[in-house]
């Protein structure tokens, strides 16, 4: 049995399922917010993070993922449905067009954040190097990201 944790929740697969990518399992489980948009790891739409890391869920085999914590976007809201305030940013800031890259973006941000909490534009390009949007030209992503950094350290 593969063991891990997935939105706070234990996790037990088959074995026999280790070599299956990480993407196409939360699909089959519901977890749609993760997105495929090329499956094979180079736009970033399906970031996930796993043990404080963004990883790509496509290129991720759930035989990685033994004792792992597994973070996605739909892990990010509180049970009554508030939304995180990386999310509650993005929307904020006009970060989001058509959307489809914003999961992977928020993703992205929430584990630059916790190791980075107050980055800079050049650190926050750097982290998103790997994610691709077609429509924002990034400018209002970074803003977005600005944005949560200074929420999230009001909270603490």
């Amino acid at each position: 049995m593969i063991n891990f944790i997935l939105n706070g929740n234990a996790v037990s697969v088959e074995d026999s399922i280790g070599d299956t990518f990480l993407l196409p399992y939360l699909r089959g489980l519901g977890l749609t917010g993760t997105k495929d948009g090329c499956s094979i790891g180079a736009c970033g739409t399906c970031t996930v993070v796993i043990d404080g890391s963004a990883k790509r869920s496509c290129r991720t085999k759930i035989s990685a993922l033994q004792d792992a914590e597994v973070l996605t976007i739909e892990g990010l809201s509180q049970p009554d449905g508030t939304v995180h305030p990386i999310q509650q940013a993005f929307m904020d800031a006009g970060a989001i067009q058509c959307g489809f890259c914003t999961p992977g973006m928020v993703m992205t941000t929430f584990a630059l954040l916790s190791g980075n909490p107050n980055p800079s534009d050049q650190e926050i390009k750097r982290a998103l190097t790997g994610n691709l949007c077609r429509c924002t030209g990034y400018v209002n992503i970074i803003k977005a990201i600005h944005l949560a950094s200074r929420e999230m350290r009001k909270e603490e």
